[in-house]
């Protein structure tokens, strides 16, 4: 008896013309898609910002972004706003600095070692749910109004959670990588410098990267106390006489600073490990 073997669907299904990408699950944009997108949502933001109807009260209170461009051409030229953007960097430079010194051996001893975690998370973890702010009379008292007072309060508002973040990303290397380097002969130093350190540096960058972000947020709440420079204290200033422009100018430049700085971080990050430059982060 003859049997009619029906031949493979593959051969007369189609591929089916993939409709609407940018709408796929975690798809991947390209460059170009990623730069038409985000000049498209400016260009909306900026129109509704700029068109949007408004009462002559309500333009004061929200004055348009070509008012706020004008004022931000006004505090450079004429009103040394440059000085305070060098003093507000040199805050959040120092006082972050500061915070990876303690955090990162700190971090990375933690995750390496139960025993550290142990001693030291009691601390830590119950510090995080302490608002910054709440150390400012204490500081006041304890450092004056300078710029000490300043760096110690950015300091607190993100050493805290950096530690507990980079102890995470320590125990992120795998366990059979750091038992092969003692298979092979490495003590625990060797294993903590040469395989840990390395192998979490990646985790690490991206850390601390986010982490400079949320030192950025606390820059105003720094500089808002017996401030007499940076960009918070012109807020202040700014506040006192009505000056809605000034202060979303200056919104403005701490938001182009975050974002530069974080621009900077990605890019050492790009040259400091080649390997990854393909991974999401």
């Amino acid at each position: 008896m003859e049997t009619t073997l029906a031949p493979p669907i593959a051969q007369h299904a189609r591929p089916q013309r993939r409709r609407g990408r940018w709408f796929e699950f975690q798809a991947p944009l390209s460059t170009p898609a990623k730069i038409a997108l985000a000049i498209l949502a400016w260009a909306l933001f900026l129109g509704i910002w700029q068109f949007a109807p408004r009462s002559p009260q309500m333009a004061a209170l929200v004055p348009p972004p070509t008012k706020v461009a004008e004022t931000l051409v006004e505090l450079f030229t004429e009103k040394k706003f440059l000085a305070d953007i060098a003093q507000s960097l040199q805050r959040v430079g120092i006082s972050f600095a500061l915070a990876v010194a303690v955090a990162l051996p700190l971090g990375l001893l933690m995750g390496a070692f139960p025993a550290v975690e142990g001693f030291f998370n009691p601390i830590v973890s119950p510090f995080r749910y302490l608002p910054a702010p709440s150390f400012i009379p204490l500081l006041l008292a304890w450092l004056g109004t300078g710029d000490e007072q300043k760096i110690a309060l950015l300091f607190i508002g993100v050493v805290w959670f950096l530690i507990s973040l980079l102890m995470d990303d320590a125990k992120r290397v795998p366990l059979a990588l750091i038992e092969a380097s003692r298979t092979l002969g490495a003590d625990r130093r060797q294993a903590l410098f040469s395989v840990i350190l390395p192998a979490a540096l990646p985790y690490f960058l991206d850390t601390i990267r986010q982490m400079l972000a949320v030192s950025w947020t606390y820059l105003v709440i720094a500089e808002i106390v017996a401030a007499t420079d940076g960009i918070g204290a012109v807020m202040m200033r700014a506040k006192r006489l009505v000056r809605m422009d000034t202060i979303i100018a200056c919104i403005l430049t701490i938001g182009a600073l975050g974002f530069l700085s974080d621009l900077l971080l990605r890019g050492l990050r790009w040259w400091a490990f080649p390997y990854l430059r393909n991974t999401r982060h």
